[in-house]
Parts: C-alpha cells; structure tokens; sequence
C-alpha cells in the first residue's frame, strides 16, 4: 500500500531521500484522514528547517493541519502547481511532492520508517 522507496514519519509525512535532495509531501492516510484538502500553504525556498519543524500548513473541509520536516535541510523548491491545485493531493498523495529539501552533510535519517514499519504504525 505504502510505496518503497520512500521513508514515513510518525506524522505521517513521506520523504524520498535522493542523495543530498530529499523531496517530501503526505502520505495517503493522512490524505484520508484530512478528507478533501482544499488549501496548502508552503514555505519560501531558501527557509532552513531542523528536524520535527512546521514547514506549512494544509486545510481540508474537515480541519487545518499543520506539516512538519522529517528531516533538516533548505527548502530549495516549492511545489507551486500543488499549491495552485492542492486538491491534487486527494487522488495522488505519493505522488504530490510538497517541497524539496537540501539536506546538510551528515544528515540522520535513521527515525524514518520504512514501508512496513509504517503500515504498522496505521493500522
């Protein structure tokens, strides 16, 4: 159900780390349990986040959400076409990247958790 190649938060955000980038956005039991999201707001690139930070915020019909950073690193992209249509985080949350990360030398992602791991956390 969760795809592989990413890694999962206990706040249920996913991240793909590709060598130093890492791109991030919510995994689809967030999306389910937000409901139909309507608004996200996003930071500015160049912001540096640590680790656990609320990086943005993301609304649905049912409640408004705080995002947090799986990791520390500088924002060095926006999904801006995410922001202009954050619906499309209903029919593909894996697939609907919020903001890419440069992540600094040494950067742990040892606390992630992998595809198994997190089904288990969602049950």
């Amino acid at each position: 159900m969760y795809p592989s190649e990413l890694k999962y938060t206990k706040d249920h955000e996913w991240i793909r780390l590709d060598g130093a980038e890492a791109r991030v956005g919510i995994t689809e039991y967030a999306q389910k349990q937000l409901g139909d999201v309507v608004f996200l707001e996003l930071p500015e690139v160049g912001r540096v986040l640590e680790k656990g930070e609320v990086f943005g915020t993301i609304e649905s019909v049912k409640a408004v959400s705080e995002l947090f950073s799986p990791i520390g690193g500088e924002v060095t992209a926006v999904n801006k076409a995410l922001v202009e249509r954050p619906e499309t985080v209903n029919s593909d949350p894996h697939g609907s990247w919020m903001i890419t990360l440069k992540l600094p030398a040494g950067a742990n992602a040892s606390e992630l958790l992998d595809a198994g791991q997190y089904t288990e956390l969602t049950r």
